[in-house]
């Protein structure tokens, strides 16, 4: 029975008889985390009613008597913890008992109550701030264990915000670190390289070893003209590839002393600029930079806006250009712009990377020098070499995407040919010596499984070349590609939904927008994209699936506009095209229908 001690209730102990005859009380069970009840009073196996804590027991009983009570007092106590009312909890003068959480068995001898008389219960129990309990005459120490999950405030509350079970790094804007993995896979026929997010295939990667003819994006050539198109405003430029690269007027660099005046040309007010005719001559030579591959039947697109990358900077020969990247905000864009005007040489220009927020004056300074004496290399090669002739060839592809992406955004970069991984090594260690220890090396001979299929790289590259792509709700999504552009129909397939048929079409064309996303990137589809969402009637849900479609693409590298869903439910939307696309580097043409698909009865023809 309760008894009312100080607006509390304090249960009787129940009792138990011993050895000895006497009749003792048991262990009573724990408080629960969150009882504010004072802790019942509770006796040994043996011992005398009335005993203080601190004093020798005089009563005699046996260490088994001892261990089976303990036991029989944690199934009670399991038992009451789990029939505790929480009504019956009462007031304390000081800070309440769910501060400490469950308290342990202290200062107990075995025979006695932790801090109180057998059979009297305490005049007043609660905490003095220090993790010690305060009874009526005495203080004893208690052990204590605070919730992990709840910190204590500064009044003895318990805190709003919890703190979070799995740590993980974070960046300065709050961007969790180290969540791309980099698999090199290299061959005799190829170097493939696929970017995980996780577990999510998102980026691949092929070079051939064919591929001087048409992975030539960054090389810097001395070509010659061979015809210029006054109606195309472009010239073709041999530069000892299969086909003539193409070089259009808004990207030729010109004097004005040099070029020869003609219809439309200079002194015409109808044109402020010069025609193509007029600053180029068929045989004329000219040094130019790939910007895009060949693809197709068209050749690679030249410039003659020379720019030299670094891992830190892009320097532009002959120009006075100065530039910081867009998303480098605040004080870090002054300390770059005074760093790089103290290390620029005269005459060329400078664009910081996003790679230079944090790189010191000493890094940025050796990364330009590095540049310099590129370019002074290229400049005399150009003076001794008879055009067409290849200037400054690109990195291979490991390195180049090593010098343009990793960040410690990696967590780590794993290659299984050993002189591919030295190479990606010792250049790392150069330019950022601080991630040197994320370049790892896969050893064939000591794991047998290739290293595509232990990070499930192969299996996503087959399904990454279908047409169908499976949603996670049983939706999908169909891709088709043709000569002019690509379209993809988004469909309900096996989602039937739960509520009604606007929120299963709604949620169904955000999974849709958050896959496509994806897949365009994974892809490398480029050019004019249509994709056909499922009609939805209310304009809110259309908005919040282009937001999502848009924030989904900001994780693109490539340059994208969407604009807003129509009333058909239609987005047009454009990608850069950069490279041939993930299938086309994946197959090949079929002989026998020429791509097609479709192969032609003889007998009706």
């Amino acid at each position: 029975m309760a008894k009312p001690v100080g607006g509390r209730e304090i249960r009787e102990p129940t009792s138990s008889t011993g050895e000895s005859g006497e009749e003792t009380p048991k262990y009573a069970p724990r408080p629960k985390i969150g009882d504010t009840r004072p802790a019942p009073v509770a006796g040994g196996a043996s011992g005398t009613a009335g005993t203080r804590v601190g004093k020798p027991s005089t009563g005699s009983g046996k260490s088994s008597s001892l261990d089976t009570l303990d036991s029989q007092s944690a199934k009670a106590a399991r038992r009451s913890s789990r029939g505790v009312s929480p009504n019956s909890r009462g007031s304390s003068n000081g800070r309440e008992m769910d501060e400490f959480g469950v308290l342990g068995p202290a200062a107990t001898n075995g025979a006695g109550i932790a801090g109180t008389d057998v059979g009297r219960p305490p005049a007043r129990i609660g905490s003095d701030g220090n993790g010690r309990l305060e009874t009526g005459t005495d203080s004893v120490t208690a052990t204590a264990r605070k919730p992990r999950s709840e910190p204590q405030g500064d009044n003895g509350s318990v805190a709003t915000k919890r703190r979070s079970r799995k740590r993980v790094s974070r960046g300065a804007k709050g961007r969790a670190l180290g969540r791309y993995t980099m698999c090199v896979h290299s061959s005799k026929d190829a170097t493939q390289i696929a970017v995980l997010e996780g577990r999510t295939l998102v980026e691949h990667y092929v070079s051939k070893v064919a591929d001087d003819f048409t992975q030539i994006d960054g090389n810097i050539y001395l070509g010659r003209v061979q015809n210029v198109l006054p109606g195309m405003e472009a010239a073709f430029i041999d530069i000892a590839t299969p086909k003539n690269a193409v070089l259009y007027r808004g990207d030729v660099r010109y004097d004005r002393e040099d070029v020869e005046p003609g219809a439309g040309g200079k002194g015409d007010s109808r044109s402020p600029t010069p025609r193509i005719e007029e600053m180029l001559k068929p045989g004329q030579l000219v040094m130019c930079q790939v910007t895009k591959n060949p693809i197709g039947s068209k050749g690679a697109r030249l410039t003659q806006e020379v720019s030299l990358p670094g891992r830190f900077v892009v320097m532009v020969p002959d120009a006075g250009v100065f530039g910081i990247s867009r998303r480098i905000e605040g004080n870090e864009r002054k300390r770059l712009r005074k760093v790089i005007e103290d290390a620029k040489p005269d005459g060329v220009g400078i664009i910081a990377r996003t790679a230079a927020q944090g790189a010191s004056a000493e890094e940025i300074a050796a990364d330009i020098n590095r540049l310099v004496r590129t370019w002074a290399d290229i400049s005399a090669r150009a003076a001794g070499l008879h055009a067409p002739a290849l200037l400054y060839r690109e990195p291979d592809l490991a390195i180049r995407l090593v010098r343009e992406e990793l960040n410690s955004d990696y967590r780590l970069i794993i290659i299984d040919d050993p002189y591919l991984y030295q190479e990606v090594s010792s250049y790392v260690e150069a330019v950022n010596p601080d991630l040197a220890d994320r370049v790892e090396l896969y050893d064939p001979a000591q794991d047998v499984i290739p290293l595509f299929e232990r990070y499930h790289v192969q299996q996503q590259l087959h399904k990454s070349i279908d047409r169908k792509v499976w949603l996670p709700s049983g939706g999908s999504i169909i891709i088709e590609r043709t000569e002019a552009l690509t379209v993809i129909d988004v469909n309900t397939s096996k989602n039937v939904g739960t509520s009604n048929l606007e929120e299963t079409v709604y949620m169904n064309n955000l999974e849709a927008a958050e896959e496509i996303a994806r897949q365009l990137r994974l892809r490398d589809i480029g050019g004019i994209i249509v994709i056909d969402f499922i009609d939805m009637e209310i304009r809110g849900n259309r908005d919040k699936v282009a937001a999502a479609f848009r924030s989904a693409l900001a994780r693109d590298k490539t340059r994208t506009q969407v604009f807003d869903i129509s009333e058909l439910g239609l987005v047009e939307m454009t990608r850069k095209r950069i490279s041939e696309g993930l299938v086309e580097s994946l197959s090949e043409v079929c002989p026998t229908c020429s791509g097609s698909g479709m192969v032609l009865d003889p007998s009706l023809f």
